[in-house]
């Protein structure tokens, strides 16, 4: 199987790239069109800021390319804000694969959002053998409200997406490759879609 990172100088890939090969998976990491096209499975992954990244995006195609893919792609943390139509990071328009506006968190909590949390109302076979209410790995001052495309929710100051996903595009605002074995499984899942 192959499995494409992909590099737009935006993300902890190293880590990503590390947890696949715990489960027997050697990813490429590249920001090749072709290279992306031909792979069975696709990670974008972010860490970072949503307006520098998507400007990397654009100078590369990549914010064309991605949307159009239909092998199973996961968005991990700003990979998956990337993904949403609208971020107020910086007032930019994502990707528009899902139907969400990313918002930031008030002053009334402390941001970003560092540390375990709890994730519930799960769905989609992402979460196959995934207890309600498991722990992962979260560092973020955005969120993604509650919408049609919400597959697992998060509470901080208020319930919000910590997953989406639409048709063969799926994120997680938490990082499942920091997440102990309940992360490690949300890949071996992804892996099996």
């Amino acid at each position: 199987m192959e499995i494409a990172i992909i590099d737009y100088g935006a993300g902890n890939i190293q880590s990503i790239k590390f947890a696949f090969q715990r489960i027997g998976i050697n990813p490429v990491l590249t920001h090749n069109s072709e290279t992306i096209l031909k792979a069975d499975k696709i990670i974008f992954p972010g860490v970072g800021e949503a307006s520098s990244a998507m400007k990397k995006l654009k100078a590369t195609g990549l914010d064309v390319l991605i949307p159009t893919l239909n092998q199973p792609v996961l968005g991990i943390c700003l990979g998956m804000q990337l993904m949403c139509k609208f971020s107020e990071e910086g007032n930019t328009n994502g990707l528009g694969i899902f139907d969400a506006e990313v918002k930031k968190f008030s002053n009334k909590v402390k941001v970003p959002q560092i540390g375990w949390n709890q994730i519930s109302a799960l769905k989609t076979d992402l979460f196959d053998g995934i207890s309600e209410n498991e722990y992962m790995y979260l560092v973020h001052s955005f969120y993604a409200p509650i919408c049609s495309e919400t597959i697992a929710i998060s509470n901080y100051e208020l319930d919000y997406s910590s997953a989406l996903q639409k048709e063969n595009f799926y994120g997680t605002q938490f990082h499942p490759e920091k997440s102990s074995s309940a992360g490690q499984r949300v890949l071996e899942n992804f892996l099996k879609l």
